[in-house]
C-alpha cells in the first residue's frame, strides 16, 4: 500500500512506541498541529507490547517522582478521553525485604516520598503477607506498601495515547522507515524516508533500541544497548484474582503480577544478556527470542522461593523479548547537543510504561518552550559523553546495569564494568598510594585512600561504609595539615578572541571586566535566573579567558555556552580539558608546602585569594590559581599532562616534612559540604536562583553589561523568595545525610536536603536543603526563628540550620 507523506511537518517523531505517542499526544495538547509520527512497522511492535505493565510512582528524584504521579493520573482517564481501554487499574504494590540493609533502604525511600507526594507505608512481613496471602513470608524482614501504585495493558495504552494525538490532530503513520536525517548550519531540517522526504523544523528521537543507531546517523551519541528481558506467565492459579497487587522481592531479583487469574513472574537477573549486538534484524516485528531457561534459572528459583505454589503451576510460557538500557539506568530526554532541533526521548530501563506520560509531558514542553520545564538534570541527554555509545563499551556495562535494577541502591556505589576509560596521568601513582577509584563522566578518579594493609575495595551500606574512618583522617588532614587531591577530571574551556570579554559579561552573572590574572567565581542563568551552570572563569589575557567546571556537567555546560554566543561574536571555545592535569594543594600548610618547589611568592600580599599566574615548581612551570572547594587556604595546579608525573612528584617528595596527605573525592565532598559549599545538580540548578541559593554575592547587577538572567534576578530581588538554601548540622552525631531527607520545621515539613555529608571537623552529618514556606517570602528572619528537625529512615532528628557557613563562618581561613 502506497503512503503519502506531507512535505513539511513541525514535528516529525520517529518511533512509534508508547513514548513516541505519548510526544506526540503531549505536543497535540499544547495545539501543535503539524505533528508526524512515523513508525518502521505497527505500533508498539518494539519493546512496549512485551513489557509487564507495571506503573510506579517512586522515583529517585523529586521531578521524576512528580512526572511518574503524572503518567499514574494520565493513565486513570485516558479511556474516558479517548475511548480506547487502557486496562488501567490502580491495585497498589507491596516491595518485601530480605535483609536489615533492604530495610534500611526503603525507611530511606518512605521518608523521601513524603516530601515527594507518594504515600508510601513501611510494614511488617505479616502485614505484606496479607495483602499477597501466596507468598512466602519467613524469610523477611519486613516491606514497603505503596497504595497508589498501578498496572496497565501496553498495547491499549499506546494505542490510547495515539488515538488523543490524533484526535488532537496530529498524523501518524505506519509502515514508513526513516533512512536518513538532515541537517544544516548546526540545526536539523528533515528525514529521508522509504515513501519520501518531509522537512522539518523539529525532530524527535523515540527509535527505543533503535535510538542508537537514529542518533549515528546526525554524530549524536545515544548510548542504549538491548538485552534479553524474560518473564514466564502461568496457567489460571488458585490465589491469583483481580485487584490483587503487584509484588517485588528485589533481594531475589523478581516481580510478580497477577493477570487474569495467571501469574507473571520477571525480573532483573544479577548477570544480563545483551542482545543485538550485530544489529538488530530489518524484519523484527512484534517479535520475541528463544527461551533461554538457564538465563531465567535464578529468577525461577527466587520465585519459587518467594511464592511456593509456583512449583505446581503450569508454566504457559517464558517470554524473551529485548529492550533497551543505559550505563547509568536512566532515560535520556532533551535537545542533543550540539544540534538544535534533534531532541532524544530513549534508553527507558525497563520503566518506559510507567515513564512514558510524564517523559512524553517534558519533552513536548521542552520543544514547545524551547527549554526544559522542570529540572531534568536526571535524565538529560547532556549527561552522556560520546564514548559511552562505543558498542563494547555499552555491551560490557549492559551486563551489570539490568541487574542493578534490583540490587540495594547503596550510596557511593560505583560500577564495575567498562572501567579504565580515562585516566589521570599519576593514575598508577596514586593507586600505589591506596587510591579506591570510582567512576565520573568515564574518569577514574580517587574517592578514598586505603592504609597500608588494607584493600581499597568498597564495602557498601547505608550506614557508615568501609571508608569512612580513612577519609575522615583525610578531611582532617586538609583542615589541620595539608592535603592533595587530583583533580585532573575538571572540564576546562578556553574562551578567546577579540570579544570574548564582552561574550562573557552577556553569559555570566559576575563582573567579567577584571584584570588578568583574576580568577571569578559566577553562574551561567537562563531567562528565568536559573542557573544552568556554576564554575569558574580565570582572565589568563586580554583576549583569553580559561572556565572550569565539573567533569559531569562537560557536554552539558559546553553545550549552554556554544548555544548562548551572540550572532557574529569574535570568539573561539575550544575543550582544552585534555591538554591540562590539576592537582589542588589545600590546607593551612599548603603555602609552606608550595613555597619549598617554587621561588614565586605565594605570600597573601603577592599572591591574593582568587588569583592565578604562571609560575615555577619543580621543574616545571605550572598555572597556580588560588581558589578553594573545600574552604581551607589553598592553590589549584593547572599542569600541562606531559609534566604532571614530575610535579606530583616533587609535591611528594617536598610534602613529607610537612606531613602531606592524598586525599579523595570523598573527603573533597565532606569538606565542602561543612563548608556549605553548593553543588550543581543536587543544591542548584536550572530552577533554583543565585539569590535563594545564597549566592548572591556573586552576581554584578550593576556591571555595564546586561547578562540572561538579570531581568528576571532583578524582579525576585524586589519581591523577594518563597525558598532559601540553608545549611543544617545534626545534634546527633551517629546519623548519616545523603540527600532528599525532609526538612520539618516547628513539626510542618518545610523542604528536603538537597546534599549531604558528615562534617568531621564539626562531629556530626551537615547538608544542604531549600526551605519553602507555603508560597510566603522566605527571609533571614523566618529561617532563624524555626526550630529543625531532619528526618533520617523515619525518625526525626533535631538539628541546627544557619545561612551562614557552619564551618568558617568569616572566611577566614581562606585568605590567611
Amino acid at each position: 500500500m502506497s503512503v503519502t507523506l506531507p512535505k513539511h511537518a513541525r514535528v516529525v517523531i520517529v518511533g512509534g512506541g508508547i513514548i513516541g505517542c505519548s510526544v506526540a499526544y503531549h505536543l497535540a495538547k499544547l495545539s501543535w498541529k503539524d505533528v508526524l509520527l512515523l513508525e518502521r512497522k505497527k505500533l508498539a511492535c518494539g519493546t512496549s507490547w512485551h513489557a509487564a505493565g507495571l506503573v510506579g510512582q517512586l522515583r529517585a528524584s523529586y521531578n521524576l517522582t512528580q512526572l511518574a504521579i503524572y503518567g499514574a493520573q494520565l493513565y486513570g482517564t485516558l479511556e474516558a478521553e479517548t475511548g480506547q481501554a487502557t486496562g488501567f487499574q490502580r491495585r497498589g504494590s507491596v516491595a518485601v525485604a530480605r535483609t536489615e540493609e533492604r530495610m534500611a533502604q526503603y525507611r530511606r525511600q518512605a521518608s523521601m516520598a513524603k516530601y515527594f507526594g507518594v504515600e508510601v507505608d513501611v510494614i511488617s512481613a505479616k502485614e505484606a503477607g496479607e495483602k499477597w496471602p501466596l507468598m512466602r513470608t519467613d524469610d523477611l524482614k519486613g516491606a514497603i506498601w505503596i497504595p497508589g501504585d498501578g498496572q496497565t495493558n501496553p498495547v491499549d495504552t499506546t494505542a490510547a495515547l495515539a488515538k488523543g494525538a490524533r484526535m488532537g490532530g496530529a498524523k501518524i503513520v505506519e509502515g514508513v522507515k526513516v533512512t536518513a536525517i538532515h541537517t544544516k548550519d548546526g540545526r536539523v531540517t528533515g528525514v529521508s524516508t522509504d515513501a519520501g522526504e518531509v522537512t522539518a523544523d523539529v525532530v524527535v528521537n523515540c527509535g527505543g533500541m533503535w535510538a542508537r543507531d537514529i542518533g549515528a546517523m546526525v554524530g549524536v551519541a545515544v548510548p542504549l544497548h538491548a538485552a534479553e528481558h524474560m518473564y514466564i506467565v502461568t496457567q489460571p492459579m488458585d490465589g491469583m484474582h483481580a485487584g490483587l497487587p503487584s509484588m517485588r522481592d528485589y533481594d531475589g531479583y523478581t516481580y510478580y503480577k497477577e493477570d487474569a487469574g495467571k501469574l507473571l513472574v520477571g525480573g532483573f537477573e544479577p548477570n544480563a544478556k545483551p542482545w543485538g549486538m550485530n544489529g538488530i534484524p530489518e524484519t523484527f516485528e512484534f517479535d520475541v527470542l528463544p527461551e533461554d531457561w538457564d538465563q531465567f534459572e535464578i529468577l525461577m528459583d527466587n520465585g519459587l522461593q518467594r511464592v511456593p505454589a509456583l512449583e505446581k503451576a503450569e508454566v504457559r510460557q517464558l517470554l524473551v523479548g529485548p529492550e533497551s538500557f543505559t550505563p547509568d539506568n536512566r532515560y535520556m530526554l532533551g535537545e542533543a547537543p550540539g544540534l538544535r532541533g534533534f531532541f532524544v526521548a530513549a534508553g527507558f530501563n525497563s520503566v518506559g510504561i510507567a515513564s512514558a506520560a510524564g517523559a512524553g509531558k517534558a519533552v513536548a514542553e521542552w520543544i514547545a518552550g524551547g527549554e526544559p520545564s522542570m529540572d531534568l538534570w536526571d535524565v538529560d541527554i547532556r549527561r552522556v559523553f560520546p564514548h559511552q555509545a562505543n558498542k563494547r563499551y555499552l555491551h560490557d556495562r549492559t551486563v551489570e546495569a539490568l541487574g542493578l535494577m534490583y540490587k540495594p541502591h547503596f550510596p557511593f556505589r560505583q560500577p564495575e564494568t567498562a572501567r579504565n576509560l580515562r585516566m589521570s596521568p599519576i593514575h598508577d601513582k596514586l593507586a600505589q598510594a591506596g587510591a579506591c577509584f570510582g567512576v565520573v563522566a568515564g574518569w577514574e578518579r580517587a574517592n578514598w585512600f586505603a592504609p597500608k594493609g588494607v584493600k581499597p575495595e568498597y564495602e557498601y551500606s547505608f550506614g557508615r561504609q568501609n571508608w569512612f574512618p580513612s577519609s575522615a583522617e583525610e578531611h582532617m588532614a586538609v583542615r589541620q595539615g595539608v592535603g592533595m587531591f587530583d583533580q585532573t577530571s575538571f572540564a576546562k574551556f578556553a574562551v578567546s578572541g577579540p570579544d570574548a570579554e564582552t561574550v562573557l559579561q552577556h553569559l555570566c552573572g559576575a563582573d567579567m571586566a577584571v584584570p588578568v590574572g583574576r580568577v571569578v567565581y559566577t553562574q551561567l542563568l537562563n531567562k528565568r535566573g536559573g542557573i544552568m551552570c556554576d564554575l569558574t572563569v580565570t582572565r589568563w589575557a586580554d583576549d583569553l579567558y580559561v572556565m572550569v567546571t565539573a567533569a559531569a556537567t562537560a557536554v552539558h555546560d559546553l553545550d549552554w555556552i556554544k548555544r548562548n554566543l551572540p550572532e557574529g561574536s569574535r570568539v573561539t571555545v575550544t575543550d582544552i580539558s585534555s591538554g591540562w592535569g590539576t592537582l589542588s594543594i589545600m590546607g593551612p600548610k599548603s603555602r609552606e608546602l608550595l613555597q619549598k618547589l617554587t621561588p614565586a611568592d605565594l605570600s597573601n600580599d603577592a599572591f591574593p585569594y582568587m588569583s592565578g599566574r604562571e609560575i615555577e615548581l619543580g621543574y616545571a612551570t605550572v598555572r597556580a590559581q588560588r581558589v578553594t572547594y573545600v574552604g581551607e587556604l589553598g592553590w589549584e595546579l593547572y599542569v600541562p599532562v606531559e609534566f604532571m608525573s614530575g610535579v606530583y612528584g616533587a609535591i611528594v617528595e617536598a610534602g613529607q616534612s610537612v606531613g602531606l596527605r592524598h586525599a579523595g573525592y570523598h573527603a573533597l565532598d565532606s569538606l565542602r559540604s561543612e563548608k556549605g559549599y553548593r553543588h550543581w545538580g543536587h543544591d542548584i540548578g536550572l530552577e533554583d536562583s543565585p539569590i535563594e541559593a545564597g549566592l548572591g554575592f556573586a552576581v554584578a547587577f550593576d556591571k555595564n553589561a546586561g547578562f540572561i538572567g538579570r531581568e528576571a534576578l532583578l524582579k525576585q530581588r524586589e519581591k523577594g523568595v518563597e525558598k532559601r538554601l540553608v545549611q543544617f548540622q545534626l545534634k546527633d552525631a551517629k546519623p548519616l545525610l545523603y540527600h532528599d531527607e525532609p526538612i520539618w520545621r516547628d513539626g510542618k515539613m518545610v523542604g528536603r536536603i538537597t546534599s549531604g555529608s558528615y562534617g568531621h571537623a564539626l562531629g556530626a552529618a551537615v547538608g544542604l536543603g531549600y526551605v519553602r514556606n507555603d508560597g510566603q517570602k522566605v527571609d533571614a528572619a523566618f529561617v532563624n526563628a524555626g526550630a529543625y528537625e531532619i528526618e533520617v529512615e523515619g525518625e526525626r532528628i533535631p538539628a541546627t540550620a544557619t545561612l551562614r557557613p557552619l564551618y568558617d563562618s568569616k572566611g577566614e581561613k581562606i585568605k590567611a
